[in-house]
């Protein structure tokens, strides 16, 4: 009974303390200045997704690693538009394989099982989180209003 009450004790306190693991920085080495999401669509419905661009600031050099978003993780991409510091990254949407269904369970053996992916973070709808490596340390943080732009449309026949 005793070394029941030990391990009960001892699961609780890895169970409160994975909880606490993932903190978010308060005082990053940037500031955010804008952080815009457009959702767009391209010549056919197959074809869509999200981008999103955040405007930064920093004295500092910041490697940019991830964005969590729409419960979805994605690389973000920097670059330099007009001498704004950017991140940014693509959320396509991904075409579902086939699904063969059929009285026959055999024929059905190809087909392949759901990729189910839960994020680490509990997000509002307009929220977002970053992550960055500062000495070999991966920190995150916080976006609580990313703003949701206007559709954009592609359309590869049309010149612009």
């Amino acid at each position: 009974m005793k070394t029941l009450k030990i391990f009960a004790t001892l699961l609780m306190v890895v169970v409160f303390s994975k909880c606490a693991t993932t903190q978010f920085e308060q005082n990053p080495p940037f500031v955010i200045t804008s952080a815009v999401y457009n959702n767009w669509s391209g010549e056919t419905s197959a074809k869509k997704g999200m981008t999103v661009n955040i405007a930064y600031t920093s004295k500092y050099v910041v490697k940019f690693d991830s964005i969590y978003f729409f419960k979805r993780a994605e690389k973000l991409i920097m670059s330099k538009v007009k001498d704004k510091k950017m991140i940014s990254a693509n959320f396509s949407s991904k075409v579902k394989p086939d699904i063969i269904l059929d009285d026959n369970s055999t024929k059905e053996i190809n087909n392949q099982f759901p990729e189910i992916k839960k994020l680490p973070f509990e997000l509002k709808q307009n929220e977002a989180i970053i992550s960055y490596k500062i000495k070999d340390k991966t920190k995150y943080f916080k976006i609580k209003s990313i703003k949701k732009g206007k559709m954009i449309f592609y359309n590869p026949s049309s010149k612009q």
